[in-house]
């Protein structure tokens, strides 16, 4: 079988082709944010690889870096009231859509990292493991972390009881033990099961939620 490595320098005669990621489908708080990306073959950058194996720090000078030499770049993102209303997936491919569509040049395929696919009207394919491997899905992952680590960031000034500028909308001890206190704002996902159990259980504190 083709791997996914040659299947795209097969189709680099097919410019442009866009890669797209998301992050945040395991919060309990905040949106999903997707990125789309289309690289300039012509100018090449250095250093792309899985967002989450990045230093924060590193993250941010290659977003400015691909924001400033990429050919287009886009962000989609889905609230947590989608998400509760259309479940964690299909609001992903949601936000996935959004950041394609809102793309300044119009991608003739699209490279989506993992194994499902949004509904586009160009082709696309999806690779797993693609932030490791496809430098423009690598673009996507981190210009998507970098973009919705700002935007929780921002939440946590109009909510700042919960640490989101800390743990971004994670389940952590200290997330959980603030949803215990203040009880979830507008931005928890009602639908994720903690969330659910505190609401339908609020004096019920057992660690075992998380």
């Amino acid at each position: 079988m083709q791997s996914p490595g040659a299947w795209a320098d097969e189709q680099s005669s097919l410019l442009p082709i866009a890669g797209c990621d998301e992050v945040g489908r395991g919060t309990w708080a905040g949106p999903v944010v997707a990125a789309a990306v289309i690289l300039d073959p012509q100018r090449p950058l250095a250093g792309l690889a899985d967002s989450k194996t990045l230093s924060p720090k590193r993250r941010v000078v290659l977003d400015a870096l691909i924001r400033e030499q990429a050919l287009a770049v886009s962000i989609g993102q889905a609230s947590a009231a989608e998400i509760d209303r259309i479940n964690i997936l299909q609001a992903t491919l949601l936000a996935m859509q959004r950041a394609v569509a809102g793309l300044s040049l119009t991608p003739v395929h699209v490279l989506v990292d993992g194994n499902q696919l949004p509904d586009l009207s160009m082709p696309c394919r999806a690779i797993v493991r693609g932030d490791a491997t496809q430098p423009a899905i690598s673009a996507a992952s981190i210009v998507a972390k970098v973009w919705r680590d700002r935007l929780m960031q921002e939440l946590a000034a109009c909510h700042p009881v919960y640490g989101f500028e800390r743990h971004f909308g994670y389940g952590t001890m200290q997330h959980w033990q603030a949803l215990q206190e203040h009880g979830p704002c507008a931005e928890h996902r009602r639908s994720f099961a903690p969330i659910r159990r505190l609401l339908d259980h609020p004096n019920h504190s057992e660690q075992r939620h998380l």
